[in-house]
């Protein structure tokens, strides 16, 4: 069976899931995606950057949303734009250049310290 043949339905599943928790938690998605992506077949590497590609309509879409409802702080926009933007661009280059093992072990690293902070900070 070829890579994609038959995971339609799938990745339609797993999609749901995703926008569902970025939308849900204001981010995160990504972090769901990626290994529900190497479920459907995808390499490591290629998981991450389909992620952050899938990522971009969902943060447009809860951005409307939000905004839509007050929730968007102009005033932080712009510069954690800015910050964003270059920290980005940074991790894609950074991603074509280390090795698979750093990348699963930064992934995880981070979505500890993400799970820690949020158990340990109030």
């Amino acid at each position: 069976m070829e890579k994609g043949k038959g995971k339609y339905g799938q990745r339609i599943l797993f999609g749901s899931l995703v926008g569902a928790a970025n939308s849900l938690f204001g981010g995160g998605g990504g972090m769901i995606a990626v290994p529900l992506l190497q479920k459907t077949g995808l390499t490591e590497k290629v998981a991450h950057a389909t992620a952050i590609l899938l990522i971009l309509p969902i943060c447009l879409l809860s951005f409307l949303i939000y905004a839509y409802n007050g929730y968007a702080v102009s005033q932080v926009l712009i510069p954690t734009a800015i910050g964003v933007s270059f920290g980005g661009f940074l991790g894609a280059r950074l991603l074509g250049k280390l090795p698979v093992k750093a990348v699963n072990l930064t992934f995880a690293l981070l979505q500890l310290f993400a799970g820690a902070f949020l158990v340990f900070s109030n």
